[in-house]
């Protein structure tokens, strides 16, 4: 065989040999190759960064790529050789390295850079919004999508941090430093000015954003072996909330990659408009959007000690749902105003709230006061009820759908193969396709469920209204149009909830990272808001399901003052630096132990548990006990399932049923009051004591679709 290579491929070897680094023998490790962009089987866009671990005394170091010779995109980074390998082509790769006489081989798979990864196949139609994607604080658009894949045009921004506190754009073609430069220092001490490179780029038919401290005037370009010097080595992933119009859309936003208190603590910042739910409410693309950005950074930057998941309602969905169905693109978590998941947590509570407050206004037969309606509902407060009767309508796939145009709607009479605009049909990729129908198949249902239950037991409402209320309140039929009967589930959409994690189970990744749970209390607001402090508690609960422990999740709360999620709160900002040192702390701990003892004693000793009030900050464990001060200050209320006697995880999609029990319900019920009860439930009510139907564990984590 011929070996000859051309001279100068010899002179680019020979520059890496001596660049390897030396390895002390002790400390010696065998050849190897990682990915450090991603999981070596799920590479996007044809390249990768690519690491090199070296044995002790290696010489000529030689990397190939499908049988070619990629060795001169490798640099010394003090730990081995690190660089970005381009040229990959669609499917599987080989990956080979030789150093002395050892030989590593890694394969590699890589998919396009538009998608689809794992989240199944792409939605249509689809709609790039980059001309409506507004470049923050330099201002202007992306203009026009290159292609059908929304994608734009690579760009990077500066601009800085004044001395009153506002951003700037970077005088373009500038030589010095603007008078009014503020200063910042990281996390880490180091003092630098506060100067924000921003990079604009695209995958996955969304846009990427991506920010850091970076002084152009003082600093090269930084790589992934070059790092700027404001950086801190974390990066926090920013997550947008909203759900309802979340579909058929690029979006024109991302979760935020300007927040001036973590980019002056020095955290680099990414997002992209697919983790923005008012774009798209699929936990599903989501996670692939989230993995893909991740991608980009670190080829770009390198990897971060961490990154970790920040988001507040809608995004709340996506740091529980990502961090367990796909552990590893997220470390650590911080929620706020938060929810366990979009497709149980809340549309259980806001579909029930549609039902109650229907029947209510339109279908009772017997007097009822407000003080009553709100008692059966479980919210703090009346208005509550009819706000998420309005809420719901992400269920109705003839709502929330502007961004398809008027005659490729779905209407049940004129277009009923149009297109559908909720929150079903945009995960069918995940529930299947009813054949008949070619719907999305739906895990909604309230057969056996008692309303008000709860109420009667403790006779704030007598027979009678119990009886009118659960004989009329109804259920929904598959274009959530409101019916005299149960809503009955797809039996193949439940499992595929509880199998997947559609419905966030707590024992996939969320079971192996510390969570921070920062929610500012909205459950009193007069127009009754969504964000309701009882979701904490479902996702603690399922945690303890799951895991038997929920020790790696810390609540905090206080007022509104500061809005939903804002780091203007300084009990935000605890949340983030206690994180930072957590996983820090956690990070070091390299010995056998379990997970979890690592993770609860690597937790900060200032970060405790409890709620700020008037008068300062209250140490205490918070629970639903009414004898709690923070309990007392902030009630968190409860939700018309619970009242209906389900338990506050929240996890029980169709509920098992049994013959109801006279006795049990603590009223005197007359014989034909007890008849027409039966004749209510002629299949029985709910037995909350049990699994529900087709309740399930995880399958796994980091599951591919259609499945």
């Amino acid at each position: 065989m011929n070996r000859s290579r051309p001279a100068g491929l010899i002179a680019s070897l020979l520059a890496i040999v001596l660049l390897l680094p030396a390895v002390p023998a002790e400390a010696s490790r065998p050849l190897q190759l990682e990915i450090l962009s991603g999981r070596p089987d799920k590479v996007t866009g044809g390249d990768a960064l690519v690491h090199v671990d070296l044995p002790a005394g290696a010489e000529q170091l030689q990397v190939t790529l499908n049988g070619r010779d990629v060795t001169s995109a490798f640099t010394a980074d003090g730990q081995g050789l690190t660089g970005l390998v381009g040229g990959m082509r669609l499917g599987w790769n080989t990956l080979r390295a030789s150093a002395s006489d050892e030989r590593t081989t890694l394969e590699v798979r890589n998919y396009p850079r538009q998608g689809p990864v794992f989240s199944g196949p792409h939605q249509q139609p689809f709609v790039c919004e980059t001309a409506r994607f507004t470049i923050p604080v330099v201002g202007g658009t992306l203009g026009d999508p290159l292609d059908a894949n929304c994608t734009v045009a690579p760009r990077v921004d500066y601009f800085y941090r004044t001395t009153a506190g506002e951003w700037a754009a970077w005088p373009a073609r500038t030589t010095s430093y603007p008078a009014d430069l503020a200063r910042t220092t990281n996390s880490l001490g180091v003092k630098v000015p506060f100067v924000v490179r921003m990079e604009t780029g695209s995958a996955n038919r969304a846009v990427v954003q991506t920010s850091m401290l970076h002084d152009p005037l003082s600093e090269p370009v930084p790589t992934p072996v070059r790092r700027s010097d404001g950086w801190n080595g974390r990066a926090i992933f920013t997550l947008g909330g909203g759900c309802a119009g979340g579909w058929y859309r690029s979006g024109s936003t991302t979760g935020g990659v300007t927040d001036a208190f973590l980019l002056g603590r020095g955290y680099a910042l990414m997002s992209s408009s697919l983790n923005v739910f008012g774009h798209n409410c699929n936990d599903l693309t989501a996670a692939e959007s989230a993995m893909m950005t991740k991608e980009l950074f670190v080829e770009h930057y390198g990897r971060p000690a961490y990154t970790v998941g920040f988001g507040c309602s809608g995004g709340s969905y996506q740091a529980h749902q990502i961090t367990d169905n796909y552990p590893g693109i997220f470390d650590g978590i911080i929620v706020g105003c938060s929810f366990p998941d979009v497709g149980f947590g809340t549309v259980t509570f806001i579909s029930d709230a549609w039902l109650l407050d229907s029947y209510f206004t339109s279908r009772a037969r017997v007097p009822w006061t407000q003080e009553q309606k709100r008692q059966v509902s479980g919210f703090a407060t009346y208005a509550t009820l009819p706000s998420m009767a309005v809420s719901a309508g992400r269920i109705d796939a003839r709502r929330n759908c502007d961004i398809i145009p008027a005659a490729d709607r779905y209407d049940p009479v004129q277009n009923p193969r149009g297109v559908r605009c909720d929150v079903y049909d945009h995960a069918i990729n995940a529930y299947g396709a009813d054949p008949t129908t070619g719907f999305a198949r739906r895990p909604l249902d309230n057969v056996g469920v008692q309303y008000g239950l709860g109420v009667l037991r403790s006779g704030v409402i007598t027979p009678e209204q119990f009886l009118d209320l659960n004989e009329r309140v109804g259920g929904f039929d598959a274009d959530a149009n409101l019916v005299p009967a149960w809503t009955v589930a797809d039996p193949q959409a439940l499992r595929a909830a509880y199998r997947t994690g559609r419905l966030t189970s707590g024992g996939g990744g969320l079971a192996d990272v510390p969570i921070i749970d920062y929610r500012a209390y909205f459950d009193d607001q007069s127009y009754g808001d969504i964000h309701v402090r009882y979701h904490t508690f479902s996702m603690r609960a399922r945690l303890e399901k799951a895991n038997g422990t929920a020790a790696n999740h810390v609540s905090l709360l206080e007022d509104a003052q500061y809005g939903l999620f804002s780091t203007a709160s300084p009990l935000l900002q605890h949340a983030v630096d206690s994180l930072d040192q957590w996983l820090t702390e956690l990070a070091a701990d390299d010995s056998s132990r379990p997970r979890i003892d690592k993770i609860v004693d690597a937790r900060p000793s200032t970060l405790v548990e409890g709620c700020r009030g008037p008068s300062g900050f209250l140490a205490q464990p918070l629970d639903r006990d009414p004898a709690s001060r923070c309990e007392q200050l902030f009630p968190s209320a409860s939700f018309p399932r619970e009242v209906a006697g389900g338990d506050v995880a929240a996890d029980v999609v169709k509920c098992r049923l049994r013959t109801p029990v006279r006795t049990e319900y603590g009223v005197d019920w007359t014989d034909a009051q007890w008849k027409r009860l039966l004749g209510i439930f002629p299949g029985g009510v709910c037995d909350y004591s049990k699994p529900g139907i087709g309740q399930q564990p995880l399958a796994g984590t980091w599951l591919t679709f259609p499945n």
